[in-house]
């Protein structure tokens, strides 16, 4: 990732973000076409295939740009002191403009209409704590898993995002620029545009409670890399 020039990093997001929305929203279509009414079964369909992509993208994508794919695991990098703050910029417009990238192209694959809003209302406190919940866990899983092993990476992302699809009454949207993208899906996985902000605000709190609460479990100041951190743990092990 350190050689990749910042046009590549910023073109590694916008491609990673558009196929996870892709997969995202073309294998709820899938799933609720399939499914016969079950919603059980098509949220499982829904799951496995999200958790699977994440995988595969963050093990094609990672050594270029992170493979962020999210504002909030971007904001916590920056946050860190991994991440500049003109580049998180950058990050966080090109997986908005992946992301809703994405949404038409699983349209397209559907014959459905390209350009449209949910009308599936997701709000309350607990769905926002659900956001919350998912998204500080996520956080944390990508910086232990980087503090632990960082080659299992993709693997324990796409293990947890699927865990989390489940125990979170939400169902884990756990990305800004994933709820932004499923504003424009009147399909199985859309949000109604009203049910976004809260959305957003519950995530990036989340992203933000993790990074202090990493930084509290390492003994580490909240800008120390992870590097930083091993080396910490270790010395005081």
């Amino acid at each position: 990732m350190a050689g990749a020039r910042h046009g590549q990093r910023l073109a590694a997001e916008v491609l990673g973000t558009a196929f996870l929305l892709a997969t995202v929203v073309g294998s709820g279509v899938m799933a609720e076409r399939l499914a016969g009414g079950n919603g059980a079964l098509a949220l499982l369909c829904n799951t496995l295939a999200t958790a699977a992509m994440l995988a595969v993208l963050i093990q094609v994508f990672g050594r270029i740009s992170g493979a962020h794919f999210n504002p909030a695991v971007s904001v916590v990098f920056m946050v860190r002191g991994e991440l500049p703050r003109l580049l998180f910029c950058g990050y966080a417009v090109a997986q908005i403009v992946g992301a809703l990238c994405g949404v038409l192209l699983a349209h397209a694959m559907f014959d459905v209409p390209l350009l449209m809003t949910s009308t599936t209302e997701r709000t309350g406190s607990a769905q926002w704590l659900s956001e919350a919940v998912a998204t500080f866990g996520l956080l944390i899983t990508i910086l232990g898993t980087l503090h632990a092993r960082a080659s299992a990476v993709p693997y324990t992302v796409g293990l947890y995002i699927g865990a989390a699809y489940w125990f979170t009454a939400s169902t884990s949207f756990a990305n800004p620029a994933v709820t932004l993208a499923r504003g424009f899906t009147d399909t199985f996985t859309g949000i109604a545009p009203s049910g976004i902000p809260a959305f957003v605000a519950a995530e990036l709190a989340g992203a933000l409670a993790a990074a202090v609460a990493w930084s509290l479990l390492v003994r580490a100041p909240v800008g120390a890399s992870a590097a930083d951190s091993l080396r910490n743990v270790q010395t005081n092990g």
